[in-house]
């Protein structure tokens, strides 16, 4: 499940996992742990050299679970990842090559891993039906006005103690789609074959009701449960 932040991806892919019973991944903490490492370390995050040293020098750890936290070096960094910080400099380090190199390479092991032990996964992110997961048996891109996602994101930044203006979370979100969309390697957009599904005016349950309607479409229930669920 690909798409830019504010469709309701996190929510849904968790939900979706969870009414399928399987295995669930969030591949944009991975690139917001490294971040938060970058910017730990003093490192200016459009270095790529130092951004992919920290990398490699960091302990980066995230199960396949609803509900996992990912840790650096031993420490839960579930909360601080989600700060404005983070945000402000996850694209320009996500965007380095070598890095994505390394995180995809760590995504399709834990894919494997996830779908010998639990018969399927939900993975969400930004190039995971173009890159991660190509081969995918159901891809979805979901989409949303970007107002409609400037006034979810601030909804959530205030629930969470991070008060914003829509307007400057509507700023955000037009940069960091125009970095993540216009970034040379794995740039965010919809893989060919992926099922659009527009969450303007669609609730949670509203997007989840189509998002099963796809998987059964597919026989992927059917799948998982005859892999051992």
């Amino acid at each position: 499940m690909d798409g830019p932040s504010g469709t309701g991806k996190s929510t849904v892919a968790k939900r979706l996992a969870e009414r399928l019973d399987a295995a669930y991944l969030d591949t944009g903490a991975m690139y917001r742990a490294v971040t938060l490492a970058v910017l730990r370390a003093g490192v200016d995050p459009a270095d790529s050299a130092e951004v992919l040293r920290v990398a490699e020098s960091t302990d980066l750890s995230l199960a396949t679970e609803v509900g996992a936290r990912p840790t650096i070096d031993g420490e839960d960094v579930s909360a601080e990842i989600r700060g404005p910080e983070v945000t402000a400099h996850v694209s320009a380090v996500s965007a380095v090559p070598k890095l994505r190199e390394r995180l995809v390479a760590l995504q399709r092991r834990l894919i494997s891993e996830a779908k010998a032990v639990r018969g399927g996964i939900v993975v969400e992110g930004r190039d995971i039906g173009t890159v991660v997961v190509p081969d995918a048996a159901l891809k979805v891109y979901l989409t949303a006005s970007a107002d409609a996602r400037a006034q979810r994101r601030a909804r959530q930044d205030s629930a969470a103690g991070r008060a914003n203006t829509v307007d400057a979370t509507l700023a955000d979100v037009e940069r960091r789609d125009r970095l993540d969309s216009s970034r040379a390697v794995s740039p965010l957009r919809p893989a060919a074959d992926a099922v659009e599904v527009d969450t303007t005016d669609l609730d949670i349950d509203g997007v989840l009701d189509r998002l099963m309607d796809l998987v059964e479409e597919r026989g992927l229930r059917a799948t998982a449960e005859a892999n051992g669920r």
